[in-house]
Formats: structure tokens, C-alpha cells, sequence
């Protein structure tokens, strides 16, 4: 029997639509749930307390929308909340760190990998720790990029000063050492092209393609697949600014989502 309940997702904000794209790509007959907790973005700059109380309130929100898997599409919040999600929620829980430091200790062939990411994100070593974990001769080189998320959501995903402000960071890496470079924050992947004409040569790890790659085997390995013909539906929520969010959607996704409602999450 097809399992037609859906996937949720969440994220601070926006920037879990590209894991949202990744997971439509890679499994369209799913339905998906989205909750962006814009009221209370970001996440980076709250403490853990704080943030663990914010996602086990959200995942509270999906499981009563009666979701079969949970999708924590946020660095900070994977970093801080997984283990305590994992533990009070008796469902799957997949953050973006694991997926994404699994598939890079994969490719490398050198066992040098940068990562990019928000400066809550690198200053928290999430993916040096899973690295570390995976295989311990795996040496991290990080640089924090928080310009990357300004940019995205302005739109501007090409051009002078796109590339100007990429190779300002990137150049903080030394490209002769390491081969792998992770794109540590869901914002990111909407830049890869242009990261990728500054990095050539490395392999780009994207973490929403990740994170729905691990969904796939999930989604298998527990029955919970909804093999039926039809294209999944998705439903979008966010905490403040309905408007806002279908608006700037639309460069995530690369169609304009409707009808998106307010959560109310307490």
C-alpha cells in the first residue's frame, strides 16, 4: 500500500526550499510539508536551550499533520537538536550535516575537505565532528561565508560582485589541498554554479541533494514509500510573513508557491 503521509521538512527559514527541490526531484510522488519558523530567524545567534525548544515545538506541529519522517533542513538546528529530537520522537529524524560530511568523506580521494557555511555553523565544528566520526585521518579546513546568504535572497546569484564576494572567501582555503568542498548551508546550492567557475576542479558536495538521497533509503528501508503515480503535493507554512516568504520562494523553488499559511507554534 502506498504510504501517502507526508515528509516534513522545516528550517529557519527559507533556505530548507532546497531540500524541499532536492526531495521533489529525487522522490516527486511525496507529499511534503514545509514549516519556515521565519518569526524567529535566525537560528545562529540563540542558544542551544532555545533552539532544541524551537524544533521539538515545530516537529511537534508536523507529527500533528501526521508526517512519517522528519527532515531538520537547517544546519544550526542539526548541529544542536538532533539527538534530543531523535530521542523524544519515536519517527526518523535526518538533519543536513550527516548526509552531507558522509558524502564528501565518500568522494575524497586526499582526505582534505573545506567547508563553507554561516558563521554559527563553522564556529560549531558540526561537520568537523561528523567527519572526525566517519574516518579520523579526514583533515577540515572551514571558512565561515555570511555574505552567501544575503546574496541568495536577494536574488543575486551571478555576476561581478557574486564572484567577487565568493573568491574573497573561497580564497581563504587553500584549493591546492583539499578536493571535496561542502556547501555547508541550505542557501547555498542556488550559488553552486557560480562557487563552481571559482573552484574548478573541486568536487562540490550540494547538502540538500545529500539529505534527499539519504530520504530515498530511508523512505525505503522503512516501507514508508508512496509508489503511487501521482505527483506529490506539498504544503508550505511559515510563523510570520506569509507574503514575504511566497515571494522570495520563487527563486528556491522556480515557481511562485501559493496559499502559504501561518503556523501557530507554541
Amino acid at each position: 500500500m502506498p504510504d501517502s503521509r507526508p515528509i516534513g521538512i522545516f528550517d529557519s527559514g527559507l533556505g530548507g526550499l532546497t531540500v524541499v527541490d532536492a526531495i521533489n526531484r529525487k522522490t516527486p510522488n511525496e507529499n511534503i510539508i514545509y514549516v519556515g519558523d521565519t518569526a524567529r530567524v535566525p537560528y545562529g545567534n540563540k542558544s542551544a536551550p532555545l533552539i532544541i525548544k524551537y524544533a521539538s515545538q515545530i516537529t511537534k506541529f508536523l507529527l500533528e499533520k501526521n508526517a512519517k519522517l522528519i527532515i531538520v533542513a537547517c544546519n544550526t538546528a542539526s548541529a544542536l537538536a538532533i539527538p534530543t529530537l531523535q530521542n523524544e520522537f519515536n519517527i526518523p529524524v535526518v538533519g543536513v550535516i550527516s548526509p552531507g560530511a558522509n558524502a564528501a568523506a565518500q568522494i575524497t580521494k586526499n582526505n582534505n575537505i573545506g567547508v563553507v557555511g554561516t558563521i554559527a555553523t563553522i564556529n560549531s565544528k558540526a561537520y568537523h565532528k561528523e567527519l572526525i566520526k566517519i574516518n579520523p585521518s579526514i583533515n577540515t579546513f572551514s571558512q565561515a561565508c555570511p555574505l552567501f546568504v544575503p546574496l541568495v535572497e536577494e536574488g543575486l546569484l551571478s555576476g561581478a560582485i557574486v564572484s567577487s564576494i565568493i573568491t574573497y572567501y573561497i580564497n581563504n582555503l587553500d584549493l591546492s589541498i583539499i578536493d571535496t568542498l561542502i556547501l555547508g548551508c541550505t542557501h547555498y546550492p542556488l550559488l553552486k554554479p557560480a562557487i563552481k567557475t571559482i573552484t574548478k576542479g573541486l568536487t562540490l558536495i550540494d547538502s540538500a541533494d545529500s539529505v534527499a538521497n539519504e530520504t530515498n533509503e530511508i523512505l525505503k528501508n522503512n516501507n514508508f514509500i508512496n509508489d503511487n503515480n501521482n505527483q506529490g503535493q506539498k504544503k508550505f507554512y511559515v510563523t510570520d510573513s506569509p507574503l514575504n516568504f511566497s515571494n522570495v520562494a520563487k527563486r528556491f523553488l522556480g515557481y511562485p508557491i501559493k496559499d502559504v499559511e501561518t503556523a501557530r507554534i507554541s
